[in-house]
């Protein structure tokens, strides 16, 4: 195993857009915040953390903590209110955001959409609509054709399947939906999108990196010995993993989306992988969980788990590093963190899961980069502001920022490229 991360490394913290900024009130998520138990808190997302206006600031903390990346989103809703109607000033909002992170030294990640939609589009039945998928790539073109001199690294769409899983099976997210045909449909619009991303941005800028930010889970059977277990958990990773990494590795949907139709695009159509880890899920046949797929999810006895009630599993961030060897692309950790509200998990969080990728580095992992989730408390969609992330918590009733004991280690992390012994006293 290496004793220290190389020269160059990216390291940086990520956030989406409507859980930061504040005043996101033209969306989709702004207008389901408004029914009254769609977020656990009864809490709305404005302010967050005023993002929008304090982002110079915020940037500053990032740069002393030795931060050389960030990762953030763009508000779709912002940029385009209305079908086809743009706002400037928007735009130029963007372009001061990354070229206050090009003055600091940080390298712009830019997820062009995470998990937010317009009002309108929403109208229009989202991303169930097939007329989504040209829509986002006229999007992509105007923000390309705008900030894409100022921008290297493109994310194109944040966790597909997560989406996919929260809004149309789950039914917690908007549109709030619990329809598994609905959702494959979704899914297979997501895939065309990113397909149509990719080769707009590629038109008018062939050498910028362009990648999808993945949630990937590892799926086990809670009963090893139990053939049913081993054909849920099976059945999960072949649906929540491997549909999308092999359609966009092939360049033609696979099955089950291949049942809506023979879809193809440009292959390959990831410059990099980005992989968003957070857990793994032990799953037991359940007869009676038809909406579930037959899998109840369970935790191991005296497992630690997160505030979240997820199990900590850093050996699964090893074992995708492993695995997305296949893909033979750069990877991207972009996002990684823990809920952690008194700080007492967080910093032997930090530490297992970068030894973990050091470890799979040193077997070959082309790891380039690590973004911890997240920098500041903020609003954790339907869990409101009740989950804490951040490597510094945020009042949002009076927006001070405190760097938290997790914060100043990983700061040191990112000065030195060296991972210290576990701090005494951690969780």
């Amino acid at each position: 195993m290496p004793d220290r991360f190389p020269h160059g490394f990216s390291w940086g913290t990520a956030t989406a857009a409507h859980q930061v900024e504040g005043n996101n009130h033209g969306n989709d998520w702004w207008d389901w915040e408004q029914h009254p138990g769609a977020i656990r808190s009864g809490e709305r997302s404005d302010p967050a953390c005023d993002h929008f206006q304090r982002f110079q600031e915020d940037f500053d903390l990032l740069r002393s903590l030795h931060q050389n990346a960030h990762r953030f989103s763009l508000e779709w809703s912002r940029i385009e209110p209305q079908d086809g109607v743009v706002d400037r000033a928007a735009i130029e909002h963007y372009r001061q955001v990354i070229l206050a992170l090009r003055e600091r030294g940080l390298e712009p990640f830019v997820t062009i959409h995470h998990f937010t939609i317009p009002r309108w589009l929403a109208g229009m039945g989202g991303w169930a609509d097939p007329t989504s998928v040209e829509r986002f790539a006229r999007f992509v073109e105007l923000v390309v054709a705008e900030l894409g001199e100022l921008v290297s690294y493109w994310i194109t769409i944040n966790e597909p399947t997560a989406l996919v899983y929260q809004s149309y099976l789950a039914g917690e997210w908007p549109p709030g939906v619990r329809d598994f045909d609905a959702g494959a449909r979704v899914l297979s619009h997501l895939l065309k999108a990113h397909w149509q991303a990719y080769e707009r941005i590629k038109e008018r800028h062939p050498r910028a990196q362009v990648g999808l930010a993945h949630h990937l889970r590892n799926f086990d059977p809670f009963r090893a010995w139990h053939p049913l277990d081993r054909l849920v958990a099976l059945l999960y990773h072949r649906i929540f993993n491997e549909t999308l990494l092999s359609s966009l590795r092939r360049g033609y949907a696979v099955y089950p989306l291949s049942r809506l139709g023979q879809a193809s695009g440009p292959a390959p159509s990831q410059d990099f992988i980005g992989l968003n880890y957070y857990t793994r899920n032990l799953l037991r046949f359940e007869r009676r969980a038809r909406a579930e797929l037959f899998g109840q999810r369970v935790n191991r006895a005296r497992a630690p788990v997160s505030d979240q009630g997820l199990e900590i599993y850093p050996h699964g961030l090893y074992r995708w590093l492993l695995a997305l060897r296949r893909e033979r692309l750069p990877v991207y950790i972009t996002e990684n963190g823990v809920a952690d509200a008194t700080d007492t998990l967080r910093p032997v969080f930090l530490l297992d899961h970068l030894r973990a990728t050091l470890r799979a580095m040193g077997r070959g992992s082309p790891v380039r980069g690590y973004f911890h989730w997240t920098c500041f408390d903020n609003f954790e969609w339907a869990e409101g502001y009740g989950l804490k992330f951040g490597l510094a918590s945020c009042d949002p009733s009076t927006q001070a920022r405190r760097l938290r004991s997790s914060g100043r280690l990983y700061a040191e992390i990112c000065r030195t490229g060296v991972l210290p012994d576990p701090p005494a006293g951690g969780g």
